[in-house]
């Protein structure tokens, strides 16, 4: 049977009611908290049938799964660009984590979301969180790795040290947006200084690239 192929009109259509939802849900999950976010709250605030929003996503941890994946998308994308933008790898270490927390500070909301999941015991919010953080780590622990074969940094577990640099993220976010005993530009500077410290530590000594 030959497929009827989907149109531009309608293609587009289906994007945006997917994006609605996740508005939605973004919405609401940082105002009432995930877990006193029931679907069907998802549903009446995008006012579409529960048909629409079940042709997009099976539950609400599909949800709040897809949220994560985009905004960790969005963090990587901007690190890249970071990147491209800047060679020298020791300024690299600090500023690209500089540039996740700047990604953190315009998505304030998705900020929370993620500081206050991780503390939920449900198996399946869990695994949302441990892909999250593994696709970061993973990410983070290659550029190390790409310093160290550089012969700018020294010869480190790169794994472990993502691992500190994720923790140092995370401790940050949750003093910013949950705990609010810190303010935006105290964040900034408390995770830099933070950040330099294990830069100055990771550089290879006489080094051209040391500071």
């Amino acid at each position: 049977m030959k497929m009827v192929p989907i149109s531009p009109n309608v293609s587009a259509r289906m994007q945006e009611k997917r994006r609605k939802i996740l508005e939605c849900a973004l919405e609401l999950f940082a105002e009432q908290g995930y877990d006193n976010t029931p679907v069907k709250d998802i549903i009446d605030k995008s006012g579409f049938g529960t048909g629409t929003f079940y042709k997009y996503f099976n539950n609400r941890e599909d949800v709040l799964q897809t949220l994560l994946s985009e905004f960790l998308d969005q963090i990587i994308d901007r690190v890249n660009e970071y990147f491209a933008r800047e060679k020298d790898l020791y300024l690299r270490f600090v500023g690209a984590k500089l540039v996740i927390l700047e990604v953190f500070i315009q998505n304030q909301k998705m900020a929370g979301i993620y500081s206050r999941v991780t503390g939920i015991s449900s198996e399946s919010i869990r695994e949302c969180i441990m892909e999250f953080e593994e696709r970061f780590i993973q990410f983070t622990s290659k550029n190390i790795q790409f310093g160290i074969k550089q012969g700018v940094f020294r010869e480190v577990p790169a794994v472990p040290l993502a691992h500190s640099v994720l923790a140092v993220i995370k401790h940050m976010i949750f003093k910013w947006t949950v705990l609010k005993d810190i303010s935006t530009k105290e964040m900034l500077n408390m995770t830099t200084i933070i950040l330099e410290i294990m830069a100055v530590s990771l550089v290879v000594k006489n080094n051209p690239q040391e500071p």
